[in-house]
Parts: C-alpha cells; sequence; structure tokens
C-alpha cells in the first residue's frame, strides 16, 4: 500500500446536501430506502432521548448531560453497521449510539445520574462502559479487538472518541498497536470542533484529523457528520474491510455540538451565535426527512408512528428515571477486591451493626 492509498479525501463524503438532495458519488455506495428509513427513525429517537435528558437535568434526575444534539447521524450511524458480535466503545457523549446498541434507556443513562459506575452489563450487548477521561477507552477498544483476533473470533470493534481525544498520548498508543498487530478496530472521531471551550485550530495544524492515520500506516477517510447516507456508506464499507483483515481504519466526521459541552457549561464564553446558527442548516435529521419525503417513503402516517415510538422512549426514560432509588451503604466495600482484605472487612461490619442499630429504633 502505497501512502497515496492512506490519504483522505479532500473534502469529506457527501452523499445528501444540507437540503435533502442526493449527491452522485461512484466511490460510495448509497444505502437503499430500507436503511435510510431505520436509521431516520434513529435520528428521530434520538433526538427525543436528547431533549428528554435535558429536561431531567432541569428537573435534578441527572447529574449532568453531555448532549449529541445535531452529532446524532454520527451516533445512529455507529451503531447501525455494526453486528451483534461486534464491540461498541463509546464515551460520555455517546447515550445515542449506546441505546441504538439495544441497551435500555434509562441503564444507559444510571452512570449519567450519579447512582452507578455503569448501568448496564457489557458483554450483554457488546457496549464498553461510558468513560469520561479522554481517550482512555481506545487502549482498551484495541485490547479487546487483539483478544478477538487471538481467539479466531469474527469481531470488529468501534472506537469513539471525539476531536480532543486526538490530543491524548493513549490515542497514540491505541493506533499505533492497532496498526502494528493489525487489530480489528475501527477508529472513529466526531469532530464537534471543539474539546470543551478548546477550538480545533488549537489542537492541530494537521490538514484534517483523519491525515493522522498516514503516520501509523493506517487509511483514513472524512466524512460530512450530518449526513447519515454518506456515514453509513463510510462506516459500513470500514467496517467490512476490517472484518476481512484489511487492518484498523481512522474515520473523522465532520460535525458540530449545537448545545453547550453539558448542562454545566457555557458555550457563549467561547463561540458566537452566528456559528451554530450556520451549522443549524446542516441539521442531520432535516436532511434525511427531506431525503425519505421526496422519494415518497417517508409518508405522513409513517412519520406519525415514528414520533409516537420515539415519544413511548422518552416517556419510559422518564419514568424509569423519575424514581428514587434507595441506596444500600454496604455497596462501599463491593467491587473493590476479589478478596477483601482484613480492614475493609471490619469497617463493613462496623458499619452493618451501625445499621442493624438504627433500623431497631
Amino acid at each position: 500500500m502505497s501512502s497515496n492509498d492512506l490519504l483522505p479525501s479532500e473534502q469529506p463524503v457527501q452523499l445528501l446536501a444540507p437540503d435533502g438532495r442526493r449527491v452522485d458519488d461512484a466511490a460510495h455506495e448509497f444505502p437503499s430506502d430500507e436503511q435510510m428509513l431505520r436509521a431516520h427513525e434513529a435520528l428521530v429517537t434520538g433526538r427525543r432521548i436528547n431533549e428528554q435528558a435535558y429536561a431531567l437535568v432541569r428537573q435534578g434526575r441527572l447529574a449532568v448531560y453531555p448532549s449529541s444534539h445535531g452529532q446524532e447521524a454520527c451516533e445512529v450511524a455507529a451503531a447501525l453497521v455494526l453486528h451483534d458480535r461486534d464491540w461498541l466503545f463509546p464515551t460520555y457523549r455517546d447515550v445515542v449510539s449506546i441505546v441504538g446498541r439495544g441497551v435500555d434507556p434509562v441503564e444507559t443513562l444510571t452512570l449519567l445520574k450519579g447512582d452507578w459506575h455503569c448501568g448496564y452489563d457489557p458483554t450483554e450487548h457488546h457496549v464498553a462502559p461510558q468513560t469520561t477521561p479522554l481517550a482512555t477507552q481506545l487502549i482498551h477498544a484495541v485490547g479487546v479487538a487483539h483478544a478477538a483476533t487471538l481467539r479466531g473470533e469474527d469481531t470488529v470493534v468501534m472506537a469513539m472518541c471525539g476531536d480532543g481525544a486526538t490530543s491524548e498520548g493513549d490515542f497514540h498508543e491505541a493506533l499505533n498497536f492497532a496498526a502494528v498487530f493489525k487489530a480489528p478496530v475501527v477508529f472513529f472521531v466526531q469532530n464537534n470542533e471543539y474539546a470543551i471551550s478548546v477550538p480545533l485550530s488549537r489542537q492541530t495544524v494537521a490538514p484534517s484529523l483523519a491525515h493522522k492515520g498516514i503516520g501509523y500506516g493506517m487509511p483514513g477517510e472524512r466524512v460530512d457528520g450530518n449526513d447519515i447516507a454518506a456515514l453509513l456508506s463510510v462506516l459500513g464499507a470500514a467496517v467490512e474491510s476490517v472484518r476481512n483483515g484489511g487492518g484498523p481504519q481512522l474515520i473523522e466526521a465532520h460535525t458540530y455540538r449545537m448545545q453547550a459541552h453539558t448542562n454545566a457549561d457555557d458555550a457563549t464564553r467561547y463561540r458566537q451565535d452566528d456559528e451554530v446558527e450556520a451549522w443549524a442548516g446542516r441539521d442531520p435529521l432535516l436532511r434525511s426527512e427531506a431525503y425519505l419525503t421526496a422519494r415518497e417513503v417517508l409518508t405522513d402516517e409513517r412519520r406519525t408512528e415514528i414520533a409516537a415510538r420515539a415519544e413511548a422512549v422518552a416517556t419510559a426514560m422518564r419514568d424509569g428515571l423519575m424514581k428514587d432509588v434507595e441506596p444500600d451503604p454496604q455497596e462501599l466495600f463491593r467491587n473493590i477486591y476479589a478478596t477483601p482484605t482484613p480492614h475493609l472487612e471490619e469497617q463493613a461490619a462496623f458499619l452493618a451493626e451501625e445499621l442493624t442499630r438504627e433500623a431497631a429504633r
């Protein structure tokens, strides 16, 4: 493979224009109407999840929420292109992607509610726990992929991260190890232009983040992160190439974080409203809706059904997170050591006695 084969396209791959018109691109297969309709419903559901989660933050039912509003196409595509046996390694912002893998939304949001470290069983849906530290999950993703190769398993790992993570040392280590050992990993960078308040221009002077792949002998590609059709095509092709032994790939999606980093962030301190408004016209949900409506695939009846199913998800999510959790103080001593130390056992026994006395009063 020559160095030119590793370089991404000069412009991000786009199959749908912002107004929903199809863009011809002979190099990339356009998804079927069935795939597009399924993805569109996931977009509608994802948007509703983001809206409901923000409402739950204001009601004090979530401690924090990093919204993916405007980035839902990346979230949806990452989940849809994987097989059941594949693994997803998400970040704290990838709630919609996790739900797309079949994880219950309430269980997904347990971490962000602050009730437990991870509210779901990672092995059930092959979804690793969400991570808050940048890029740490990438090394774990490569480890799972390499282990699957050693066991002879047909497994691909989708390792997700943001543009800020590409400035971390763990990003370098993960890509280098994956490339050397040809681990079956797709590194998927959602470049939403900001790592909290730090713009991309303060992180790198590379032509694009996808260009970083060449330093590891790894193919890179750029894609319009608000174009669900292009994402399904580019990510789908990358997953199958990796599955067939082609080695890891680096995909950069150009998108935008429409809302603040989290509810605790004031985005007006570091970006202007006109910048946000410029991206509003590239909304991935409106783009897919326009395309499917023009093709008469998305009828009024289907639109109503999709909205109703999305609302049902939001309702179940709201009801589940509204329930108060009765804390068990003994959880303080669980899952620390496989065999508890004598000191911990002594503390746990002391606490148990205190709780028994309190209950008897």
